[in-house]
């Protein structure tokens, strides 16, 4: 049994780790070396200290008994890939291979051609944001939007922050702060994250005044609640849940129409939000964006990043008077956006206007509406690429599969698929998974019928041959941890 002592005096200098590291990578012409021959130098010292810090704590475990485990040589290959991982951005790029359409754990929608240029000269440039163009003055980016929402939604005024949960926020303080709120306990709903639509509602010192039961809520139960100190009838869509069986909900024009004859407002948090009608993709009737206006809702509220295909953002549509009130709340400051998600934004909203033009030029509507015959052809490329880059190591079949919209939309309506099917033959579908979580960029897929599957619908023709060479290198790469 060695000496511990001469175990961590087998451990090199930081100083000499980071000369070998200098003179090993200036003689690759490898992107991992560019990479950390870019990144900041105190950067780099850091992940080399961390790397030994890992060593010492297994020599203190009993893990490593021969000091020759810990020489430069021996350790060099891992310690650059481990200060690659370590000194890189956090924010990496994600190839989504799942299906999943609108996947909240790589950020949801891939903006359009058209969303990424309007950010690049936005962020490159200053711009008018608040800049009033007919006086040099100050202007506002609180009625930037406004006409597009109206021409789009049909509704009279519109507002954007920063997510759908300062939609709710702003609206609930603005008209319900202090007052009754009635909403159906069936709505008061979770989402992901833990994230509790009636906490956010209750923050903002509203009293939430509960109706009906779970599967079943009534006109005459919202009639019933309704006193002196309500404010508002409050619709809020499932989204990532649906009801089936016995099951009653009230329609929107029948509660917009009971809140009328009150002088209430109802308030109608769609949720995902969609400005595309999505039955042509087998899908359900969910009420649009247009539809929900349409129908008397008094203020509507949707996402920016899911159905409707552009960037985090929460979009207010309604009544003139409403969105003026929203826009003298205090609180709209800490909850409006910066520049690149209005250009963002209004790039993606300018596709509406011709509604061929989105179905096939925004991302998220196009692989919603992707049918599996389109699908088909494009699984067999892919299937040929992978097969050709892998060789030996896995065997490729083509499968059945199912799509997902994602971003809790139609949560249980599958989206029928062709996956391209990966079959290891000298390691596991799931050790295929994490060693594709630590290359770069990352894969994501999924595992099913014991095969690592990759689903077109949520990839670019552009992205095959990369995920080809990615799945070869996660079938052949030996390496595992440090080492």
């Amino acid at each position: 049994m060695p000496d511990p002592s001469s175990l961590f005096r087998a451990i090199p200098s930081t100083d000499k780790s980071l000369e070998a590291l200098r003179k090993a990578l200036s003689m690759r012409q490898d992107e991992l070396s560019r990479a950390i021959l870019k990144a900041p130098h105190a950067l780099v010292r850091e992940a080399v200290c961390a790397y030994w810090d890992a060593m010492r704590l297994r020599v203190r475990e009993g893990r490593v008994k021969d000091p020759a485990f810990l020489s430069l040589e021996a350790r060099l290959s891992h310690l650059i890939r481990f200060v690659g991982k370590y000194a890189s951005p956090r924010l990496q790029k994600v190839i989504n291979a799942t299906g999943v359409v609108i996947h909240t754990n790589t950020g949801r929608s891939v903006l359009a051609p058209e969303a990424r240029e309007a950010l690049q000269l936005a962020a490159a440039n200053y711009t008018n944001l608040e800049l009033d163009s007919a006086t040099g003055g100050r202007g506002s980016r609180n009625s930037l939007l406004a006409p597009l929402l109206r021409t789009l939604t049909g509704a009279e005024d519109g507002l954007v922050v920063n997510n759908n949960a300062a939609a709710v926020l702003l609206v609930m303080d603005t008209f319900c702060k202090g007052r009754e709120a009635v909403i159906s306990r069936g709505e008061l709903v979770e989402i992901g994250g833990s994230f509790r639509i009636p906490d956010v509602m209750s923050a903002t010192g509203v009293h939430l005044r509960e109706v009906g039961t779970t599967n079943r809520t009534h006109l005459k139960d919202y009639a019933a609640a309704i006193g002196e100190n309500t404010s508002a009838l409050v619709r809020v869509h499932t989204s990532n849940f649906r009801v089936i069986g016995f099951h009653k909900a009230v329609d929107t024009e029948e509660l917009a129409r009971l809140a009328h004859e009150h002088g209430l407002i109802l308030i109608n948090d769609l949720g995902s939000g969609s400005l595309t009608d999505f039955v042509a993709a087998g899908l359900p009737g969910e009420p649009t964006v247009q539809q929900a206006v349409a129908m008397g809702s008094d203020l509507v509220l949707f996402s920016g990043d899911k159905l409707l295909g552009g960037p985090q953002a929460g979009l207010i549509v309604g009544r003139a008077d409403l969105v003026a009130r929203l826009r003298q709340n205090p609180l709209l400051r800490a909850l409006r956006c910066d520049k690149l998600a209005y250009a963002a934004l209004e790039a993606t909203l300018r596709l509406y206007l011709d509604p061929e033009r989105a179905r096939q030029g925004v991302p998220t509507v196009a692989r919603i509406l992707a049918r599996r015959d389109e699908i088909e052809p494009r699984a067999r490329l892919l299937a040929q690429l992978v097969q050709d880059h892998a060789g030996e190591a896995c065997m490729i079949s083509l499968m059945e599969g199912s799509s997902r919209c994602g971003g809790g939309a139609f949560p249980e309506y599958p989206l029928p698929t062709i996956l391209c099917a990966v079959h290891p033959k000298e390691t596991t579908p799931e050790d295929m998974r994490r060693r594709l979580l630590g290359l770069r960029p990352i894969l994501i897929g999924r595992i099913e019928d014991n095969a690592f599957c990759l689903d077109p619908r949520t990839l670019e023709d552009e992205d095959f041959p990369l995920v080809a060479s990615l799945v070869a290198r996660a079938l052949r790469d030996p390496h595992k941890g440090l080492g």
